[in-house]
Formats: C-alpha cells, structure tokens, sequence
C-alpha cells in the first residue's frame, strides 16, 4: 500500500512538466528552426526507435552524417527508408549494446565523432544476464556505454571538440545513487524498476565525471519526459494505459537532444539535468541526495568492465 501510495505522489508530482502539456508550455515562445549540423558526423546508440530515431532523422535533416547504432537490422533498414535523401549519410551499424566486446571492438575502428548520444536504455522486470556474465540492463544502461566512450576517446574519435550526450530520464528522481544496487546478483534480489532509476542517476554523476575530464569531450546530461515509446510499451503497460493521452511523441522527446548539439551550452559546475532546453535541478527530493560520487562510480565501472574482459 506505501509502495503504491509513494508512486502515485511521484507520478502526480512530474504531471505537468515531464507530460506533453510541460512541452508545449515551456517551448512556446521558441519558434521553430532548422538546426544545422552540415559537417558534423554523429553516433547515436539506441536508434532504431522512438527517441534515438527522432534524434537520427532530426540529425540526418540538419545535414549531419550519422552513425546509427541498433541491435536489430530490420529497424534500422526501416530508418534508412524513412531518412529519404539523407538515407545517403546515414551508416546503419547493427550492435548488440549489451556487450562489452562488441561495443570496444567497434569504437577501436571509427572515425572522430562529434556528436555523440547515449540514447540506448532498457528497463527489465526480469533478472537475465548477457553472454558476458552482467545483469542485462546494467551492461546496455550504464557499463557498455561507459566502455565504449573510453574506448572511443582512447581510438581518438572523441576529443575537446565533441560533445555527450546521455540521456537520463525522470526515473533518476527516485533512486540515491547506491553502486551496490545498480547490478542485481540474481532474481530474488532483481527490481526492474529501481535499477532502472539507479542507471539514470549513474548517468548524471557519469556525466560529471567526464566534464571533469581535461581535454575531454564536454558533456550534458538530459531526460525527455514522459515519452510514448516501445520500451514503455513493454515494461510500464500500466502507466501508459492511464497517461498515453498526455504522453510525448519521439520528436518532442528528440529536442533537446537536437537542441544541445547546435547550441552546445557550457556545463554547468552546480550540476544540471536539462528538460525542454532548460537547466533543470538533479534532485527534486532530498532522498536522492548523498550517494555515491562521480569518482566512486568511475572507479567501480572500469573494475566491473576489467572483470569481464
């Protein structure tokens, strides 16, 4: 009964700004305009659906070159046909992103990226593990992104003149960042949804560590709202059956993503999660205060990947 409780106040309390409501209102006095990214090339991990799909299609319209990196190959055909004339500089990469192996393998053999979106993000109610041994979730969330962009800027395809993106979501207001919970064991000790919340606030602190990074890429760390997507299709069936009426669209979902890059506001030293291109707080409630830092995740990120390597 309090676990339900809880969630109906936190649910009630992100309503009006992380729904389409919050959108349309906080975006209204900003016209719209094409953004141009010609000269720019781009990866984007998670792209062949919802919010990484907006984001491809508003990246290939701006004039960038984009690499699009998915699991499935289908959808990402399905994406060069949608891209039209920009399917030309699109470069469709199938990757299973739950996998250190193939993450690193990759990264050692691109060219230098100056965009580049952790857009990839699962949340599984079921406790499974990837053939290298990780709970699924943490390795495609937090530890396979985290391998690949120190793989990318040992390859020097990231440098002082690129840009992160992660991309976090509303459920990072609802977890104090505790390492010790962000890899489950085994099922009995598995809550989809609260490791889910971990990852997204891993991302927030990650995103501080690599600001903090001299001649590093910069970083930003957005959420998109209340996004009507297939993984909450899948995995909140519940919560999109009561609110798919206000739920944003991939575009809307795909804007500041779009809007970070061609604007490529300075970091802030305070600590931010944008919303809607505005710096929003990290904390919304004083429980997800005092959890582990920036340095302690690093350090326990590279000892969790060399164990698998």
């Amino acid at each position: 009964m309090l676990k339900t409780l809880a969630s109906l106040f936190f649910y009630a309390r992100f309503l009006g700004p992380f729904s389409t409501f919050g959108h349309r209102r906080r975006l209204a006095a900003r016209p719209a305009a094409p953004f141009d990214f010609r000269g720019q090339r781009w990866c984007v991990t998670g792209a062949s659906g919802g919010i990484g799909r907006a984001i491809v299609l508003g990246a290939l319209h701006g004039g960038a070159e984009v690499h699009a990196l998915a699991r499935d190959a289908a959808k990402l055909e399905a994406l060069r046909r949608d891209a039209g004339e920009g399917a030309r500089r699109l470069h469709a990469v199938p990757l299973d992103l739950s996998r250190i192996a193939e993450g690193e393998a990759w990264a050692a053999h691109t060219p230098r990226f100056d965009v580049l979106v952790h857009n990839v993000g699962v949340m599984l109610h079921g406790h499974t593990l990837t053939s290298e041994g990780v709970e699924t979730s943490f390795a495609t969330n937090l530890l396979v992104p985290f391998a690949m962009t120190a793989a990318l800027r040992e390859a020097g395809a990231l440098d002082a003149g690129s840009l992160i993106i992660a991309m976090s979501s509303g459920g990072a207001y609802g977890a104090k960042l505790d390492l010790d919970a962000l890899e489950a064991r085994d099922a009995a000790h598995h809550d989809g949804f609260m490791a889910y919340a971990q990852h997204k606030r891993a991302q927030i602190e990650l995103t501080r560590a690599w600001n903090a990074e001299a001649h590093g890429p910069r970083a930003h760390v957005m959420h998109p709202g209340w996004v009507d997507t297939d993984g909450v299709r899948s995995s909140l069936p519940g919560f999109r059956r009561v609110l798919r009426r206000v739920l944003r669209n991939g575009e809307q979902g795909a804007d500041t993503a779009l809007w970070l890059a061609a604007t490529r506001p300075e970091p802030s030293s305070e600590g931010e999660i944008w919303l809607d291109r505005h710096r929003d707080t990290e904390h919304a409630f004083a429980m997800t205060r005092g959890g582990a830092n920036a340095e302690a995740l690093v350090a326990f990120l590279r000892q969790r990947a060399s164990s698998i390597r």
